[in-house]
């Protein structure tokens, strides 16, 4: 009786079938490279998605172009390539894009080749490979207008409350002179804001004032030093709080 031997050939729905991306080549670059990887991860620092506020096909189409998942150094790129892979179950029904991310690339369909043509074969590409001048184009667009975005953005100024508490030499040191000379200090990214006198004793008033600065201008020191030039009224001057804002 002769043996029956059934026989089954890998194909690329079988799961150990290597999963190789029609073409690493991006707008960003090639996704092979660090180079092409870490344009992209720039690009998504400030970004959930390729196009948009919302999953689409751009990014299933860069997603593909993807050899393997990012490394962890690759905060950005990893945090948008494990939420596009919760997509591939709708990943048809996503939007088209409205641009195209990924360049024409050639597919590999080979399942069992000669260990020599391995050998010729560049999966990831190289390095050292020129772009097209089509795809150094887009890459040099999609550069200028994140870098126009981006200095749209007004910059943020650092502030902070303070309040000084101004003392005077005696009982008998005008006071409202005193906050006069105090309110007539003016600096850039310096206002002044509310003031009291406080009692501290025997018939003696301080003035206590608050301001706002910028902190890159305006620091305490120079505030002291400007306050206790008006040495017939201002004996000293202290910090009673200081808040960032």
């Amino acid at each position: 009786m002769h043996e029956v031997i059934k026989c089954k050939f890998l194909t690329q729905e079988d799961p150990i079938f290597p999963t190789i991306p029609t073409t690493t080549k991006t707008v960003f670059g090639d996704m092979s490279t660090p180079a092409g990887l870490k344009a992209l991860n720039d690009f998504l620092a400030d970004k959930s998605y390729i196009e948009g506020f919302a999953a689409s096909q751009a990014d299933t189409a860069v997603f593909d172009a993807l050899p393997s998942a990012p490394l962890p150094a690759l905060r950005h790129t990893l945090r948008w390539y494990n939420h596009i892979k919760s997509f591939q179950r709708e990943r048809a029904s996503l939007p088209l894009a409205k641009s195209q991310y990924v360049l024409a690339g050639e597919t590999n369909t080979t399942a069992c080749a000669d260990e020599d043509d391995d050998d010729d074969i560049d999966l990831f590409g190289s390095d050292d490979e020129e772009e097209s001048a089509e795809a150094a184009r887009i890459k040099e667009q999609r550069l200028a207008e994140y870098a126009a975005k981006k200095s749209k953005k007004p910059a943020l100024i650092a502030k902070s409350s303070i309040l000084l508490d101004v003392k005077p030499w005696d009982d008998e040191t005008d006071m409202d002179k005193l906050e006069e000379c105090v309110r007539s200090i003016s600096m850039d990214g310096l206002l002044w804001g509310q003031s009291k006198l406080v009692p501290v004793g025997y018939g003696i008033k301080k003035l206590q004032i608050g301001c706002v600065v910028e902190d890159d201008k305006v620091g305490t020191d120079q505030l002291e030093e400007a306050i206790t030039t008006f040495e017939e009224y201002v004996q000293s001057m202290d910090v009673a709080a200081f808040n960032k804002i």
